[in-house]
């Protein structure tokens, strides 16, 4: 089987490697001269609007999946006229605005926080006396890793940000008092079935993810999966999605939805049965999905501007390198480190172990 890919980042080098072994081929289509998948497969160099060569991709594989969400939904759709496309372009249309997707949430009786719909400056300064401050300014669109948002703290704050984003749509959202940050990445098959893998505590630095650790008998597993077990009916859903929440007052509030696999689930790989990405793998190809049970205490360090010395990493017991093959740049994740230890006391000093090395580098 030959499995078409939008993008050729990371996170279609790591479904390549998955994939390899299940006997599929692939094939990215990016515009960048450099992605990095391209060492796993053909690499149609074109845009993602490009219809004549979306058409050559679509003629050459049996179905094609995304790596992101910047792709575009017409894509997706223009694709479907042609061959299975997983997720649907409904799914993305609705996960990569911000505006649709918090509407899902609170249609589907999911927790949020207090949001609004940002067209104006004018907009903002009323949203903003009906919301209050603290509140966070998200562009509805393409912002991620700490882009595209602007924290709104006092009145000063508010006079021109609509204007510091581009002046374009946006998404008002009342600040949330979080105690942590979890996410939940789930898989759903052609046919329906379900698996969910562990709550998983996420850290971040400057808007970009830097720690993942999954739990164990989280007590707010039950609740997660209920909610993101009503995102994947309403869309009818295939493949891996991920859910990230906010920990508030012992429940969970939605922050957003990730229609791919995720940088939280990285830890999949050495961390459980089945990774994050073979199963999107099996879910969207119609295989049956590999159990999602986790295999010791697991973790994730992103390597974020550069990766630390090669001998040193690998020097680190338990600590497993995905170094991705891209030139090193200040905030871009150029790769990770997961961690399997026996115990939760092994994994702390592990974690602990990668972090000195990753400020000493």
């Amino acid at each position: 089987m030959k499995i078409g890919v939008i993008g050729g980042g990371q996170l279609g080098r790591m479904l390549a490697l998955a994939g390899t072994p299940l006997g599929m081929s692939f094939a990215f289509l990016d515009p960048a001269p450099d992605a990095c998948a391209q060492a796993l497969g053909e690499h149609i160099r074109a845009d993602y609007d490009d219809k004549d060569h979306l058409r050559r991709l679509a003629d050459e594989v049996d179905l094609v999946t995304f790596e992101f969400e910047s792709v575009p939904a017409e894509t997706v759709a223009f694709l479907s006229q042609f061959v299975p496309v997983y997720p649907s372009a409904e799914s993305l249309r609705i996960a990569r605005d911000r505006w649709f997707e918090k509407s899902m949430f609170k249609d589907l009786g999911i927790p949020t926080p207090d949001f609004a719909d940002i067209q104006s400056q004018a907009d903002l300064d009323a949203a903003v006396a009906s919301i209050g401050l603290p509140a966070v300014l998200k562009t509805r669109t393409l912002g991620y890793d700490g882009k595209g948002q602007k924290l709104l703290r006092k009145p000063a704050d508010v006079s021109n940000a609509f204007a510091e984003l581009g002046s374009v749509p946006c998404l008002l959202e009342g600040f949330v008092p979080f105690t942590g940050e979890v996410s939940l990445i789930a898989v759903r098959g052609r046919d329906g079935e379900t698996c969910f893998y562990p709550l998983v505590h996420n850290s971040h630095e400057s808007g970009i993810l830097r720690l993942s650790v999954a739990s164990s008998n989280h007590p707010l597993q039950a609740l997660a999966e209920d909610y993101v077990g009503r995102v994947l009916k309403q869309l009818d859903y295939v493949g891996v999605l991920a859910f990230e929440f906010f920990e508030v007052d012992g429940g969970l509030k939605a922050n957003e939805i990730a229609p791919r696999v995720h940088n939280s689930g990285h830890w999949t790989i050495e961390g459980a049965e089945c990774s994050q990405f073979e199963n999107h793998l099996r879910a969207v190809a119609g295989l049956p999905l590999g159990s999602t049970a986790k295999l010791g205490e697991s973790a994730m360090l992103n390597f974020i501007g550069d990766v630390p010395p090669v001998e040193k990493v690998i020097a680190i017991e338990d600590c497993h390198l995905h170094h991705y093959g891209k030139a090193f740049k200040v905030g871009r994740k150029v790769g990770h480190a997961t961690l399997r230890c026996p115990d939760r006391s092994t994994l702390d000093r592990q974690i602990t172990a990668v972090e000195s090395l990753i400020r000493h580098s």
